[in-house]
């Protein structure tokens, strides 16, 4: 049982991210993606909404709530329950009333502009570049390019 205790190898997790795809593809004709949840969740909440965007049947996709909780309840259970040293998250200065507020609009932001880029970044490159999808490329290598000008040039004039 100690395996289950210590990071696994790429070569592990990779083949089973990859695999999971075509999987749910296969047996549920669903395509993975968190970031559709925001629209659900925009959806449910607002009933009487005239926003075409939000006008539509969320619990076709009840699915997809579930494998939202499944991912916080697994982050959760591999944290405190698989874990020799549980991480914390969020900094101390986040545990205010000013924390919670910019946690809340950075949520928010970060919802909104996913769904504007239609997907987040494990959308676009795991489900995506496995449906063969141009924009997910694009956006892939995007991604990439941001990381390494974030990584080599802003970071280094910040610090």
């Amino acid at each position: 049982m100690e395996w289950i205790f210590e990071p696994w190898p790429w070569y592990i997790t990779g083949p089973l991210i990859g695999l999971m795809v075509p999987a749910l593809l296969l047996f549920s004709g669903k395509n993975f993606g968190i970031s559709s949840s925001f629209r659900d969740i925009g959806a449910m909440c607002s009933p009487r909404t005239k926003l075409p965007y939000l006008k539509y049947d969320w619990r076709k996709n009840t699915w997809r709530m579930a494998l939202v909780v499944g991912v916080i309840l697994g982050g959760f259970v591999a944290n405190h329950l698989l874990s020799t040293e549980p991480v914390t998250f969020l900094p101390e200065a986040y545990f205010s009333w000013r924390g919670v507020l910019f946690l809340g609009i950075g949520g928010i932001l970060v919802g909104f502009g996913t769904r504007y880029a239609d997907g987040c970044t494990s959308g676009h490159s795991i489900m995506g570049m496995a449906s063969l999808q141009w924009p997910s490329l694009i956006a892939t290598i995007s991604f990439f390019i941001g990381g390494l000008i974030m990584t080599w040039i802003v970071f280094p004039l910040l610090g």
